[in-house]
């Protein structure tokens, strides 16, 4: 089974490479394409035991380099300048600054919302997170507002200007939410839900792709991989936390993907201590220990009175709490070659 990536020329038109990609699935090979700024990467597989020295020859081809990784277009085989996701005008993931996505697991009313976004904004806080739709595992427990909640977020947006970070769960959630959010999150329980993950392909906006609570790094890039092979370049990894043995804490938070992820991979990585732990007092440690590792950025669960939380009050800091955490992310990082707004 031979794997290529075709790199594309800048200037290549969006009728060769269509008919590029035609070419390339007449002979047998199945094909997928994404665009970064300045370029194009082509992703061709199949059963071909013909040389691939002929691809250097078509209309459009500037490099051809065949690769054994399970997730060329997430790799460093073919891409080894690391990505930038920008999530807003100058909130871009990846691009050294430390960036802080914060805000309730929920969203449960206009007041909670709306305290929480300006309180964690007034912290410094750069996105806001609060899911409408949320799985859980008891079917009794709070599913989320579902569509009344995005006239909240709607408004907490206009009256904040925090991009807005919200979890979806199927493919309609994808068409319903596109006009009001700025990143889709994929949660941990859908890191496999392949349609969702090729209809969040075919959007141009980003996505935030939690790591699976018993998924490997390799299973968690071939699911970004699904992403990138549908044409969307805007993957951001989240570390969540794998389930163990251990009952103390939630999860097992495992920093060690970080610093693997980036000898892997060119694509951004935050992590999110509070599923990690699902301590609030330990989600402060496990945030500076995220930057310490090489993190892109932090997701952290933040709530007015988390002791009245719907979901997840326990790993919620509250709204003081969370202050306190990012004067001591700027402190950390003042002493590190990085940066913090």
């Amino acid at each position: 089974m031979k794997r290529v990536v075709v790199r594309v020329r800048k200037n290549t038109a969006k009728l060769e490479l269509a008919q590029l990609l035609q070419l390339l699935e007449s002979v047998g090979l199945e094909a997928g394409a994404v665009s970064y700024p300045g370029e194009c990467l082509v992703v061709a597989e199949g059963k071909v035991d013909a040389p691939v020295n002929w691809l250097k020859g078509l209309a459009g081809v500037e490099e051809v380099v065949e690769t054994e990784s399970p997730f060329p277009l997430a790799s460093l085989d073919v891409k080894v300048t690391p990505t930038v996701v920008s999530i807003a005008p100058g909130v871009r993931v990846g691009a050294g600054e430390i960036v802080v996505i914060a805000g309730p697991c929920a969203v449960e009313s206009r007041d909670q919302i709306l305290t929480t976004a300006e309180s964690v904004k007034a912290s410094g806080a750069h996105a806001l997170r609060g899911g409408i739709h949320k799985p859980r595992t008891s079917p009794y427990s709070f599913q989320g507002l579902g569509s009344e909640g995005i006239s909240l977020l709607e408004e907490v947006h206009s009256l904040t200007g925090l991009p807005v970070v919200t979890e979806v769960l199927t493919v309609e959630d994808v068409d319903q939410l596109l006009p009001y959010v700025d990143v889709f999150q994929v949660g941990s329980r859908n890191m496999q839900n392949f349609s969702l993950l090729k209809a969040l392909g075919q959007v141009d906006k980003p996505v935030l792709l939690k790591r699976g609570m018993v998924a490997t790094v390799d299973e968690w890039l071939q699911a970004a991989e699904y992403v990138l092979a549908g044409g969307n370049s805007n993957v951001i990894l989240c570390e969540r936390g794998i389930r163990c043995f251990e009952k103390r804490t939630r999860n097992v938070l495992d920093l060690s993907a970080v610093p693997l992820i980036k000898s892997l991979s060119h694509l951004p990585i935050v992590v999110d201590p509070s599923h990690g732990t699902g301590c609030r007092n330990l989600v402060p440690s496990m945030s500076l220990a995220a930057i310490a590792a090489g993190a892109d950025g932090l997701m952290v669960e933040v709530h007015p009175n988390p002791y009245k939380a719907l979901s997840n009050g326990e790993q919620s800091l509250t709204l003081m709490e969370f202050a306190a955490l990012m004067d001591s992310v700027r402190q950390l990082v003042s002493a590190l070659p990085r940066r913090v707004s």
